[in-house]
């Protein structure tokens, strides 16, 4: 299960809840990027820049805020951010992801929650 959650940092992670340890494994950082275009978000490991890859875990005693729902463009996002496979039936026409490079990990956050 994947959670979208705000840390006593202040910093917005995704994760995958770990039931048995209590808390987030694969953690990855969601960093708000505004820009002449809108709001886009991207999606780096927690550990970036020393590290390259999504892992790493983070305690749920250092969650102030749980989002009721994670966006599912958000989820695929971060399920391609970890494990670098595609998941193309959620991507739309113009999705900003269709270039060939793996570290376009950018996506508008506008479009996210808008239904």
């Amino acid at each position: 299960m994947v959670k979208f959650v705000k840390l006593t940092t202040g910093e917005t992670v995704i994760g995958t809840y770990n039931q048995e340890r209590n808390g987030l494994e694969d953690v990855a950082l969601i960093q708000v990027i505004p820009g002449s275009a809108g709001i886009q978000i991207a999606i780096v490991p927690y550990g970036f820049p020393f590290e390259e890859k999504i892992s790493g875990f983070i305690s749920m005693d250092k969650v102030v805020y749980e989002y009721s729902k994670v966006p599912e463009d958000l989820e695929n996002k971060y399920y391609e951010a970890k494990s670098n496979i595609k998941i193309s039936s959620s991507m739309p026409q113009n999705d900003v992801f269709s270039s060939s490079k793996k570290e376009d990990k950018v996506i508008d956050v506008e479009s996210l929650f808008k239904k």
